[in-house]
Parts: C-alpha cells; sequence; structure tokens
C-alpha cells in the first residue's frame, strides 16, 4: 500500500492529486507545520532524514521529492498514463518541465517569502527599518523581475499548448500546479497573464484535483 505523508498546505497535495488521477488506493499519515516557524514536525524525520515532505513509502521504499515521486508513480503504477511516448518532443517538454518546477521556478518564490516575513516580521524597533529596507530592495530590484520574468515566459509557453507538455495533461501539469498557485498566492499573478489564469482554473475543475482537496484537507495555498 502506497502510503503519503502529508504535510498540511505542502507540495504533498500534488501527489494526492496524481494517486487520484491514476486512479490508485493509498493512505495518508497527516503531520501539521508548526504555527510560528511554519516548519513541518520532527516526526517527519522518522521517515526520511531530512523531515521534509512530501514523502511517501510504497512497502519498503521510502521516495522524497516531488519530481522523483511523480517519476516513481508514473513509472510503476502509470501504465503509459499522464507521460507522453519517449522520443517525442511532448517527452522532452515533460521532463524539461517536471523540472523546472522545483529547480528554476519555486526559487525565487521561497525567497521571498523569506524576505516577505523579514520585512512584516517581528525585531527590535532599531533593527526593523533597516531589515525592512533591506528586504524591500532585495525584492524590488531581484525577486520581484525575476517572478515575473518567469510567468511571463510560463504565460507564453501556454499560448502554444493548453497544458505544459503539449495538448494533453500529463503529470507535468501537476508538478507545475505549485508554483503557480503560490505566484497566485502571493506573487501577483493574476488576470494580467490570462493563459496561467486560464491554468488554474482547469485544474482546478478536475474532479481527481477535488477528490484530492478532499482528502488532504484544507490547502491555504488556494487562498
Amino acid at each position: 500500500m502506497i502510503v503519503v505523508h502529508h504535510l498540511n498546505n505542502s507540495r504533498s497535495q500534488r501527489v494526492l492529486w496524481l494517486l487520484e488521477e491514476l486512479g490508485l488506493e493509498y493512505e495518508i499519515v497527516r503531520y501539521q507545520r508548526d504555527r510560528k516557524t511554519m516548519l513541518a514536525p520532527p516526526e517527519l524525520k522518522a521517515i526520511h532524514p531530512l523531515g521534509k515532505s512530501p514523502v511517501i513509502t510504497d512497502g519498503g521504499v521510502v521516495v522524497a521529492e516531488s519530481g522523483a515521486i511523480v517519476e516513481y508513480l508514473i513509472e510503476t503504477y502509470g501504465n503509459g498514463r499522464l507521460i507522453p511516448p519517449a522520443g517525442t518532443e511532448e517527452r522532452r517538454r515533460w521532463t524539461y518541465f517536471l523540472h523546472y518546477a522545483e529547480g528554476s521556478a519555486m526559487a525565487p518564490l521561497l525567497m521571498k517569502l523569506v524576505f516577505d516575513r523579514i520585512e512584516t516580521g517581528p525585531a527590535p524597533f532599531f533593527v526593523k527599518p533597516i531589515a525592512k529596507g533591506i528586504a524591500q530592495r532585495v525584492k524590488g530590484s531581484y525577486l520581484m523581475p525575476q517572478i515575473d520574468m518567469h510567468l511571463d515566459y510560463l504565460e507564453a509557453e501556454l499560448s502554444k499548448t493548453p497544458w505544459f507538455a503539449g495538448t494533453e495533461f500529463t503529470a507535468a501539469d501537476i508538478q507545475m500546479s505549485f508554483p503557480l498557485e503560490a505566484a497566485a498566492a502571493r506573487a501577483g499573478l493574476d488576470d494580467r497573464r490570462p493563459n496561467l489564469m486560464a491554468f488554474l482554473q482547469r485544474i482546478h475543475a478536475r474532479p481527481a484535483f477535488q477528490r484530492a482537496l478532499e482528502c488532504g484537507g484544507p490547502y491555504e495555498l488556494l487562498k
């Protein structure tokens, strides 16, 4: 039995969605973030030494990292579903976006989250203006231009095809959902980029996506 070690409001929501798309049976072990630090609880280290989510166990197999989990599930249980045929341009794009989601897209979004907290978080009164000023300069001069560059790139890509690997929905779209939902929640993705917003509407309307939300529980990134 596949077990998803599921952290609230995290990338593991994508794993639940993929399992629902594939129609696989699974169990969920739930973990809650620390309300102050927003970090995963130490109990996850009993499953994987880094103590992060997502992690799945499948019998004696332990798989961490979103992209690795997607590849494992597709290769082990997909039977050719949600992945384009080998040797095609669609397959190349599938592989690219599967890794781009975490390797490129998420980095500036995570940095923005950190600097947002520096800007708005508690600090001694004599430090607060300095920290706020540094955070604003980093975001304005580097992070937001980087995020805008990535969003413009993705907007252009979805002007060519409705899905990231081509004309068919694949697991690459599941992988790309998290950075785009994060961008919509806290990095300015809105109706100025209609292709990306239409993509989010399409994935949210999928029955498997809705079932995964019911299984996973509240998902704050969608607010």
